[in-house]
């Protein structure tokens, strides 16, 4: 009884600092504040990541030759005039020396040229500078390579694959293959795309086709740890590319010890989706392999054109 009443006043000291505590942490705009920036999140929860960045063309070599600072691209141009890449690549080069501007002598540049091409790189555009030294603004808009925002995403694209495996019958081994591209009609924005990340859409691969494509509506591709596979993230998931090439002397379609090894590794990849990708034709068994496991896809030669469409580019 001697130690009930000094306990009772101890836990009625306690119970009143809390109560002001608390009263003082609601009245705190900080506290508003914080409780605002976590109800944005929660909001934005479900909405995936828009990368409106874009992949970036592949810098070989930069220069300063007078006046002027020289960047050029491993980019493979096309035949004629390409004024929309033109121009996205003086635009990169801007950036390229705004970022490398501290090595160099900026107060005797006025001018940027851009160069690119496959062998001999050419000149391509070039812009000049408000005054020596000084760079213009750097654009707030979109990457250019960035298709995020216009166009659908292949992978969540819901795609009719009904009729479009090859038998291969009319075929046999040893017969030669020519370029998808001869094949597969590719929209203006898509080929633009290609080109500036390195990709010769003349001259592509099935794989290059997709993991460029992939790249362009906001997927990080890195290389796995088996050569000729890949993964792609976006938004958290992750897909296993594997890719089947078609070599000289090989038999045109896909045959079955591939599609064996290829459900093994996405098995064993930990990943959301699985594709399967190739210049090969595809045999009637892919159907009955994605109806077993509805995560992987076989992008085969005749379903390419169905994954470029998917994006409704036009």
């Amino acid at each position: 009884m001697d130690l009930a009443i000094p306990l009772l006043i101890v836990a009625a000291v306690l119970f009143g600092v809390g109560m002001l505590l608390r009263r003082v942490r609601e009245n705190d705009p900080r506290v508003e504040a914080k409780r605002g920036k976590r109800s944005d999140r929660e909001a934005n929860a479900d909405e995936p990541d828009v990368d409106l960045s874009g992949p970036r063309p592949s810098v070989v070599g930069m220069n300063v030759s007078g006046t002027e600072a020289h960047v050029t691209f491993d980019v493979p141009m096309p035949d004629g005039d390409d004024s929309i890449l033109a121009e996205l690549l003086v635009g990169e080069a801007v950036e390229v020396v705004r970022e490398r501007r501290h090595s160099l002598q900026m107060s005797s540049i006025d001018t940027i040229v851009a160069f690119a091409g496959r062998p001999m790189p050419i000149e391509v555009g070039r812009v000049s500078l408000p005054a020596a030294g000084e760079l213009p603004e750097p654009s707030s808009a979109p990457s250019m390579l960035s298709l995020s925002s216009i166009a659908e995403d292949p992978l969540s694209a819901d795609i009719d694959w009904d009729s479009d495996v090859d038998s291969g019958s009319v075929m046999s081994r040893g017969d030669e293959l020519g370029p998808i591209s001869a094949e597969i009609r590719i929209p203006k924005a898509i080929e633009t795309g290609l080109r500036a990340q390195g990709i010769d859409p003349d001259a592509m691969s099935a794989t290059e086709l997709v993991r460029g494509t992939l790249s362009l509506v906001g997927y990080s591709v890195i290389e796995g740890p088996v050569d000729g596979t890949w993964y792609a993230e976006k938004g958290g998931s992750r897909t296993f590319i594997r890719e089947v090439p078609h070599g000289a002397g090989d038999h045109p379609e896909l045959e079955d010890d591939a599609i064996s090894r290829f459900l093994f590794e996405f098995q064993s990849a930990s990943a959301d989706r699985g594709l399967l990708v190739t210049d090969k034709f595809g045999p009637f068994s892919v159907y009955d392999k994605e109806r077993r496991e509805p995560r992987v896809r076989f992008l085969t030669r005749e379903r390419l054109q169905k994954v470029v469409d998917s994006m409704a580019l036009g």
